[in-house]
């Protein structure tokens, strides 16, 4: 099956509304034809700065304006980057995804360091991510000489949803973000949100305008939404593994060649519901205990559903080549100091205002 740049809602809802049996075995006969299907690439998310966002994201319990029960944390040193990348290897990870709960990346020391974790993780030999917010060009080719494999900028939901989720910055900010990012020759991963309250109409929206990236997103998560006490979507009912197995087969099937991961809400689902996802044409996850604030299976159980279903974990870098580091001092691309008008839509989301009110009274009366 060829890749196709030219899917649309109504294509991708034919292909979401199949029959089940008949849309998984469509979706693993296309994985097959792209990917080894006993080989899953394992990556290991790091929050390297917790919470105080100032975004109102209405899922995230890392939003400052929300009362969630997260630990805040300072940005980690070098040194303690190194010994968790460390440990996610030998665990079995090819992958370090790091999380800084920033609205946008701001030149700086703050950003310096983060370039020379980048730089610290390439030299193990391990595929770097970064999940930083916003970016400029001149900042992804920072890290990009800096030896970042990927850039993780989620578009969370279509276009149309996303405006009921997050008020505080805009939908094409998000495709400006991926659009710098390509032209540093980072590869990208872009995903989303399912379980938010929107309709089937909205993931197929999604996958819209993921699929008609040119080139596709080497990866893709597909999360289920965790609700969070606290958050807006606290009250949110859990997605069933039918509408995961729909979601993962039919982001298969539009995006062939992407890796696709199964991320957030693992800890819901059984270890058969794991494996349909699998079959489905999922080559991809998180492992460790957390997902920047959020639980996830231990990955002792991840390895020994691997060892059941004779899945063996990818090797780094066996899809892209390796970076090469090019140290600080070496450094050919310099920081502008750019101070960037991302957007700041002025609708409002009253779910967001309750929360926000709420965590408020409960400061009060923590006082």
């Amino acid at each position: 099956m060829a890749t196709r740049h030219d899917w649309t809602k109504e294509e991708i809802l034919a292909i979401y509304d199949k029959p089940l049996m008949e849309l998984m075995y469509e979706a693993a006969t296309v994985h097959r034809q792209h990917h080894d299907p006993n080989k899953v690439q394992v990556s290991t998310l790091l929050s390297i700065k917790t919470g105080g966002c100032p975004e109102d994201c209405g899922y995230c319990p890392q939003a400052a304006r929300y009362h969630t029960d997260i630990e805040e944390n300072d940005l980690m040193s070098v040194p303690q980057v190194k010994a968790q990348a460390l440990r996610a290897k030998a665990s079995g990870s090819s992958r370090v995804c790091m999380g800084s709960a920033w609205r946008n990346v701001k030149d700086g020391e703050e950003f310096d360091q983060v370039l020379e974790m980048v730089r610290t993780i390439n030299k193990l030999d391990m595929e770097v991510c970064c999940t930083l917010g916003m970016v400029t060009e001149n900042q992804a080719k920072r890290l990009a000489e800096a030896g970042l494999y990927a850039y993780n900028h989620n578009l969370d939901s279509s276009e149309e949803y996303y405006e009921k989720v997050i008020s505080t910055r805009g939908y094409q900010d998000r495709l400006d973000t991926l659009d710098n990012v390509r032209k540093s020759n980072v590869t990208v991963c872009s995903g989303g949100i399912i379980g938010m309250g929107e309709k089937k109409e909205d993931r197929a929206g999604m996958l819209v305008a993921l699929s008609t990236l040119t080139p596709q997103p080497e990866s893709v998560p597909i999360n289920a939404l965790v609700p969070v006490e606290g958050t807006p979507m606290e009250d949110q009912e859990l997605v069933s593994i039918w509408e995961m197995l729909r979601m993962i087969a039919t982001t298969r099937i539009v995006m062939p060649e992407t890796q696709v991961r199964l991320s957030a809400g693992r800890t819901n689902m059984s270890q058969e519901g794991q494996a349909m996802c699998f079959f489905a044409g999922a080559n991809s996850i998180f492992a460790g205990d957390k997902l920047l604030t959020t639980p996830n299976p231990d990955v002792n159980e991840d390895m020994e559903l691997f060892k059941e279903l004779g899945l063996k974990p990818q090797q780094p870098f066996e899809q892209h080549e390796q970076p090469k580091t090019v140290e600080a001092e070496d450094a050919q691309v310099k920081p502008l100091g750019e101070k960037p008008k991302w957007s700041r839509p002025k609708h409002t989301i009253e779910k967001n205002l309750e929360a926000k009110e709420k965590a408020k009274e409960a400061k009060k009366a923590k006082a």
